[in-house]
């Protein structure tokens, strides 16, 4: 299966869920231009993150498919679609909280190397000076250098999502997938992460962000796709998704 331009990177194709009698899922077609951040949003049950987790493997289309690169990833295991450059920022963090946030970091690497986690992962982690000193690399770009060897566990909310920004950076993904990568943190938090998701975007990484924050919606999104009852009802740029009268009754509640 191709698309129709040459920089489309991700292209969910006429993919419909279902479970049981309800349509979590209808008629999406959604083409992910590469190098840009296209946000999706919607009300609670609109079907974002059944959408992420049938592009990351997780669930099964009932129908359609998922294209990445040109790769159909349908059928594929979630670890599997890792492999091939997809990396996600869940929305509660998934992370190891009884090992430093270095080790956190170094965790992915060694598995994405070795294909999967081992005994032999907690055994010799700390022998691993090429994947420390990446993982190093990456906790300086995400500014937390200085929290290297605390526990994962006691870290707030914003420096665990800090930390899984750098856990997934360390696999150098082609398309990262953030769900809801704000949720509960401070406004000043906030903020810091839109700064950092902007210094991301500059190396040229696809980004996909599912978001209720229409600060950082409209703060980040190059293109924002609107989902209301599993369809997709609007997509464009923010200035156009901000002004569509479909999307102020479904979602924006009429706020400009």
């Amino acid at each position: 299966m191709t698309t129709e331009k040459d920089n489309i990177v991700l292209h969910v194709a006429d993919v419909h869920k279902t479970f049981g009698g309800l349509h979590a899922l209808s008629d999406i077609d959604l083409q992910i231009e590469e190098g840009k951040t296209h946000a999706i949003i919607g009300p609670n049950g609109a079907g974002k993150s059944t959408l992420l987790n049938v592009v990351v493997g997780r669930l099964a289309p009932t129908r359609g498919a998922v294209v990445f690169d040109g790769q159909v990833l349908t059928g594929k295991q979630p670890h599997e679609i890792n492999q091939v450059g997809v990396a996600r920022v869940f929305q509660t963090p998934e992370i190891f909280p009884d090992l430093t946030v270095i080790q956190n970091v170094m965790a992915p690497a060694f598995a994405r190397r070795d294909g999967s986690f081992t005994l032999n992962f907690f055994k010799s982690i700390d022998d691993e000076t090429e994947i420390r000193e990446e993982a190093e690399h990456m906790l300086e770009d995400v500014g937390m250098t200085a929290s290297k060897d605390m526990l994962a566990g006691s870290l707030s909310r914003g420096d665990k999502r800090r930390m899984e920004l750098a856990m997934c950076l360390i696999q150098h993904p082609r398309l990262l997938l953030l769900d809801e990568p704000t949720a509960g943190m401070s406004r000043h938090d906030t903020n810091t992460t839109i700064d950092l998701l902007k210094k991301i975007k500059e190396r040229g990484m696809t980004k996909v962000i599912i978001e209720h924050d229409m600060h950082v919606v409209f703060s980040l999104a190059d293109k924002i796709s609107v989902l209301a009852g599993g369809r997709i009802i609007a997509e464009g740029t923010p200035e156009e998704v901000r002004n569509n009268p479909k999307v102020q009754e479904a979602y924006l509640g009429g706020a400009h």
